[in-house]
């Protein structure tokens, strides 16, 4: 089975039972105020895509590791900082707008959904700045900067003295 394959049943299989069970799981919040007829569409439409996401996230989780060595085969910790970094990013936003939609006007759950959600998407994604300038880095030190292209599929690359 090709690994698009695998990745799309996957993140079906987990994306629609999430898009069905997030307001069974996280009652919305009963404040008083309910959204227009014009905006239901869109909080559905972001339904749809935390759903997705996190069954794309969930695939990658389970497929994701092996592309991950290769890319940074000279480091096994990057190599996981990647692989937990996309994995956060990708599968928190479920929970995360559910819980904000469970919460209602609770300043303190606020804050805890926040802090709990917000601060590691930014380490994640600090994580992943890092070690995308690490193998970018590396790359520069090993591999020629300079390609000259002579047809469709045919590529040299230049001499350092044709570089410059």
């Amino acid at each position: 089975m090709k690994p698009w394959i695998k990745v799309l049943i996957v993140t079906l299989v987990v994306a629609v039972p999430a898009f069905v069970l997030g307001p069974v799981l996280f009652p919305p919040a009963e404040v008083g105020i309910e959204p227009t007829a014009d905006q239901i569409p869109y909080f559905i439409l972001l339904a749809v895509w935390d759903a997705v996401f996190l069954g794309l996230g969930v695939a990658f989780l389970l497929f994701g590791m092996p592309v991950l060595r290769k890319v940074s085969p000279d480091s096994s910790v990057r190599a996981w900082v990647m692989y937990l970094s996309i994995g956060f990013l990708t599968v928190s936003w479920w929970p995360h707008l559910n819980m904000h939609a469970s919460n209602g006007i609770d300043f303190q759950g606020l804050l805890y959904i926040d802090y709990g959600f917000h601060v590691p998407l930014m380490i994640s994604a600090a994580a992943l700045i890092y070690c995308f300038i690490s193998i970018a880095r590396r790359r520069m030190k090993h591999e020629p900067v300079y390609t000259v292209v002579r047809g469709p599929g045919d590529a040299a690359p230049l001499t350092e003295s044709q570089a410059k």
